[in-house]
């Protein structure tokens, strides 16, 4: 191979995919695998990564399984809910939020143990690729980025199977057939795509949801709650104050019990195709209501729809890729300042499924019973001046009737 690679740091799971992986480095870099598996809140086991990696030769030194969950909420999924971004109007980007920090701590390794390139399980017909090398230039413009799902000829679940075979690799019972689908999860969210879910006429299996309880079994009788925000962030639960990782897996708690998040999405990809994919953001969706709950009496009507406008361009940012890109940055520093005032309390109803706002408080408010009152007013608003603002309105409606008419 040209441009010899002595040490690559690979993001790896443990699974068969990122198993097969790591060998095939070995063998066709003749390198040194350096593995970093990310505890984002996906909630499997993951030292048994630690023995796969042992058992395929890597250092003990050179296994790094690191906890990013509260990092992952605080400076990945709460900036991006001060947002209220939604990709195609109803994506939380639960996928797309975590890549630019798992290639963040890939960047920050391949420093530490002096790697020449960095390494990914993403295929070549995905966002994941896109998103992990976009962010890793960002970070370090020379490294080198090995994506083996566009260079190896292991093209099918079979041939990877046989690859793990020759190679005593271990490969789970549920890996030897063709999976139905395939997740991918976070403490935001999971995601299903593929196979049973290829074709956007049939309805998902119940079989597919792993975060929720069926809407039509959830409790009978509806649970609310309240949250408290300051500065735009969630700071409690219900009076009690918690980090951003323990208020986001307590809201998800709620949502599983409720059947709440779950979304079935033909999405337009980067790369140009649509995909269908099933996703669960039980606690996620929650928060995103809950936050549109306080910033409808602490925002102004002009800062709120402009946040309005800029939400759809900042989503697709995070979704195709460009966390670090400057624009995104420019847009969260808007963002941010919009939220200096974004403090007080939310009151919810969860149901069967569904999140409802249900009461909202701040010291901060905007919202003025006096003025809008039905009842006597004592003068805060002069229902008089109504007539001039309406006429001044309707003077280009006016003219181009006369025109026109």
């Amino acid at each position: 191979m040209s441009d010899k690679i002595n040490r690559v740091v690979l993001a790896y799971s443990g699974g068969l995919d990122t198993s097969v992986i790591l060998k095939w480095l070995q063998q066709t870099y003749q390198c040194e695998v350096v593995t970093f598996t990310a505890d984002l809140g996906q909630g499997e086991e993951l030292e048994p990564a630690r023995q796969k990696a042992l058992n395929a030769g890597v250092k003990p030194e050179h296994i790094y399984i690191d906890d990013l969950r509260e990092e992952f909420v605080k400076d990945f999924v709460f900036p991006m809910m001060r947002a209220n971004a939604l990709y195609e109007g109803l994506y939380l980007l639960g996928t797309s939020i975590a890549r630019p920090l798992i290639s963040k701590r890939l960047i920050e390794i391949a420093k530490e143990v002096n790697a020449d390139a960095v390494s990914h399980g993403a295929t070549g017909k995905g966002n994941d690729q896109v998103r992990f090398e976009l962010s890793a230039y960002a970070l370090n413009p020379d490294i080198k980025v090995i994506a083996p799902w566009r260079e190896w000829d292991l093209t099918s679940r079979t041939r990877l199977i046989e690859f793990a075979e020759q190679h005593q690799i271990q490969v789970s019972k549920d890996k030897r057939g063709e999976a139905p689908f395939s997740t991918d999860a976070n403490l935001l969210h999971t995601s299903s795509e593929g196979k049973v879910l290829e074709d956007p006429w049939e309805e998902v299996p119940d079989y597919v949801f792993s975060r929720t309880v069926n809407p039509e079994d959830a409790p009978d009788a509806p649970e609310y709650i309240t949250i408290d925000f300051e500065r735009g962030d969630g700071v409690a639960l219900n009076g009690q104050a918690m980090s951003p990782a323990t208020l986001l897996t307590a809201l998800n708690e709620l949502g599983r019990k409720h059947g709440i998040g779950r979304l079935d999405l033909v999405e337009n990809r980067f790369v140009g195709m649509k995909s269908r994919g099933m996703y669960e953001t039980p606690g996620g969706t929650i928060y995103h209501l809950a936050h549109r709950g306080i910033e409808q009496i602490t925002l102004d009507r002009g800062a709120a729809h402009l946040k309005d406008e800029l939400a759809p361009r900042y989503a697709e940012l995070i979704y195709n890729g460009f966390w670090f890109a400057p624009e995104r940055e420019m847009l969260q520093a808007a963002i941010d300042y919009s939220q200096e005032k974004v403090s007080g309390t939310v009151r919810l109803k969860l149901y069967k499924g569904g999140v409802y706002v249900v009461g909202r408080k701040s010291p901060n408010t905007l919202y003025s019973e006096k003025v809008v009152t039905f009842e006597d007013d004592q003068g805060a608003y002069d229902q008089r001046d109504a007539a001039g603002f309406i006429k001044l309105n309707a003077l280009r409606l006016r003219l181009l009737g006369r025109r026109d008419g």
